[in-house]
């Protein structure tokens, strides 16, 4: 393995990832490249000592989230840079969540994601 900056770029969507779930993402992350990992819901997936967000705050979990899977894609090639990522978490702000938060799925958020690279 060559260590480049892309080996940081996934490490950082690993830690936010590990920031939004409340423990470490070892064992999604074994299962993103399956059915059960696509199918699984994002409300799921989050810390369950938290509130399910709402409003703007249901938007930047989105959004973290999308850019976290970016960041941890299989092909150190499409990874992004950290600039970029800076700039996404700084700038990117989406419409209101368009799908009931409740029915969010990481399948549909890493097709979106797959949409930006």
């Amino acid at each position: 393995m060559q260590v480049t900056e892309k080996c940081d770029v996934y490490s950082f969507g690993v830690l936010a990832l590990e920031v939004v779930k409340g423990t470490h993402p070892g064992e999604l992350l074994s299962s993103l490249s399956t059915q059960r990992g696509s199918s699984l819901l994002l409300k799921d997936m989050l810390d369950r000592r938290l509130p399910v967000p709402e409003n703007s705050n249901a938007v930047d979990i989105v959004s973290v989230v999308r850019c976290a899977l970016l960041c941890i894609c299989s092909d150190p090639k499409m990874r992004p840079t950290m600039e970029y990522v800076s700039h996404w978490l700084s700038t990117r702000r989406l419409s209101p969540v368009q799908k009931n938060f409740d029915t969010i799925s990481i399948g549909s958020l890493t097709n979106l994601v797959n949409e930006e690279i």
